[in-house]
């Protein structure tokens, strides 16, 4: 596991590596929605003065778990400020597959619940960014792995109003494809070509989907030898769900030259 994290790190080090006097601060921040009390991490570099791009990140079925706040910190580094949303809720945190799957579910089974809560995660980051001087509203991307990959293409197709959605090996099944005509976010989806829960017939239903309002500027990568969970050290089912370490490389470098561009 050490080796695989140190990798990632290498592979995201050209567009997140921070200073080696850096602080990165993971504050964890409760708030509520329709009830519910959930709490979510903010993670950026206390070095860093002025105000930086906003990246919320919808982690995969595990929820926040630690492995996601790490990712969150190599990733945001000194040039963004993240914040792990938080799908579920306090009171369910996943302690394992068969848990995740059935959290993961009860969020697919309701698009609006879904819906409403990434985009609560949006309105946290930029409260949060505000109030500690530290994220540009006008300067907000979404990014997702696994289910979380569909909880932001579900945020564009909400019609939210940000710059960029990323999804890495994500949930791409669209409950209300009409809601593409929404779509204001540019969309880079990086998926593994031998993905077998989402495999290329998901993807063509997407592109069709994201191609039909004629107004999505859109990007979909498939990468050879990869299957799900190609970004995740801890994924060894093989065959189905595999950290690879080039495509993981490979992904990171594209999100960094898409935020570029978007910023």
């Amino acid at each position: 596991m050490r080796n695989g994290i140190f990798v990632m790190c290498l592979a995201a080090g050209a567009f997140a590596a921070a200073p080696a006097n850096a602080e990165m601060k993971t504050d964890r921040v409760a708030y509520a929605l329709g009830g519910k009390s959930f709490e979510g991490v903010l993670v950026y570099d206390d070095a860093v003065t002025g105000k930086r791009p906003g990246v919320v990140m919808s982690p995969n079925w595990l929820g926040v778990t630690d492995a996601a706040i790490t990712k969150a910190k190599m990733l945001a580094g000194e040039k963004y400020v993240y914040f792990v949303a938080d799908m579920y809720g306090t009171d369910v945190r996943p302690k394992n597959g068969k848990e995740a799957g059935q959290a993961a579910d009860a969020v697919r089974a309701d698009l609006d619940v879904m819906s409403a809560r990434i985009n609560k995660a949006v309105d946290v980051l930029l409260a949060q960014g505000s109030e500690r001087g530290i994220v540009d509203p006008g300067r907000i991307a979404a990014i997702g792995f696994c289910f979380g990959g569909g909880t932001v293409l579900e945020l564009a197709r909400s019609g939210r109003d940000i710059k960029g959605v990323v999804t890495f090996h994500g949930s791409l099944a669209a409950a209300r494809p009409e809601d593409a005509k929404n779509i204001k976010a540019k969309i880079l989806v990086l998926h593994g070509a031998d993905d077998p829960f989402e495999p290329k017939a998901s993807r063509d239903e997407l592109e069709a989907e994201l191609k039909a309002p004629g107004t999505v500027d859109y990007q979909i990568v498939a990468f050879s030898g990869a299957v799900h969970s190609f970004t995740d050290p801890n994924a060894h089912f093989t065959g189905k769900a595999e950290y690879n370490e080039r495509v993981t490389r490979r992904a990171y470098a594209m999100m960094s030259d898409f935020f570029s561009e978007i910023f």
